[in-house]
């Protein structure tokens, strides 16, 4: 796969809301904030649906809005990929508490957020976009599988991708099976050529073979509580860190058999 370029990388999670504090955090140069803040507001909803959307479409339109304006580009021109391993478990969980005690008062509303592209459909009718879409899960996985569909679809058509991965808490039962605690969410342009927003290089190649997944390096990050989209931390620690990163192997599992190896640059 050729070199590609990455612009405008975005990150929210209570503690590190934003590129900006989770740069800083993951450099050590900060903490975690001690208070955590409310889940974003994102504003390309009308306010009715700001407050009616799930979390994980608020946090996966956060990040993604913050990418574009990072990168300076026009989400209307962008094919996107959405990636979450479990999608909203908390609406699941209604969805199967109400269908047991009392299917009549199904809410039709959270009925529509309980798929799992509902996060890239709310992106897609409010910016306008009808370029291709995706919406993709491949378990804890799930961010590096997301990072290589994009990837292989900007060096295929030589056309920039929006990435955006992001994963939320699990509720009731499925608590017991899902370890994934608060919000998390991360976004990246992923480009065929270099621009003046560039803020890396990226190399990627697939490796067989168990892989030996690259570990959190900063304090900041391994504070973080367990969440589905974890997968990606080790990426944007490698971009917070820039030029100390360079050139460092990157390891990312996409199963028990087959991992990415990529090198930012």
């Amino acid at each position: 796969m050729p070199t590609l370029y990455l612009e405008g990388p975005a990150f929210w999670h209570p503690q590190l809301p934003g590129w900006d504090a989770a740069r800083a955090a993951f450099r050590g140069e900060a903490g975690l904030a001690e208070a955590p803040a409310r889940r974003p507001a994102p504003q390309i909803l009308a306010p009715a649906e700001r407050r009616r959307a799930p979390d994980t479409v608020a946090l996966a339109l956060e990040v993604a809005s913050a990418a574009i304006a990072g990168a300076g580009r026009a989400a209307v021109d962008l094919p996107c990929v959405f990636t979450s391993a479990q999608g909203d478990l908390a609406i699941n969980d209604y969805m199967c508490t109400t269908l047991a005690q009392a299917p009549t008062q199904l809410s039709p509303i959270k009925f529509h957020n309980s798929v799992h592209n509902a996060a890239v459909g709310y992106w897609t009718i409010g910016t306008g976009c009808q370029q291709a879409s995706n919406a993709i899960s491949a378990a804890l996985h799930s961010f590096a599988a997301g990072l290589l569909e994009a990837a292989t679809e900007c060096a295929a058509d030589r056309q920039p991708v929006l990435l955006v991965g992001f994963d939320a808490a699990a509720n009731g039962p499925l608590a017991q099976v899902h370890d994934t605690h608060g919000l998390l969410a991360g976004a990246v342009v992923i480009a065929p050529e270099r621009s003046e927003r560039t803020v890396a290089t990226l190399t990627l190649a697939l490796q067989p073979g168990a892989p030996a997944a690259t570990g959190l390096q900063s304090e900041a990050a391994r504070a973080l509580p367990s969440n589905g989209m974890a997968d990606a931390l080790p990426f944007f620690e490698a971009l917070a860190r820039g030029p100390d990163a360079s050139g460092t192997p990157l390891v990312l599992a996409l199963s028990d058999t087959l991992s990415l190896r990529l090198t930012l640059g």
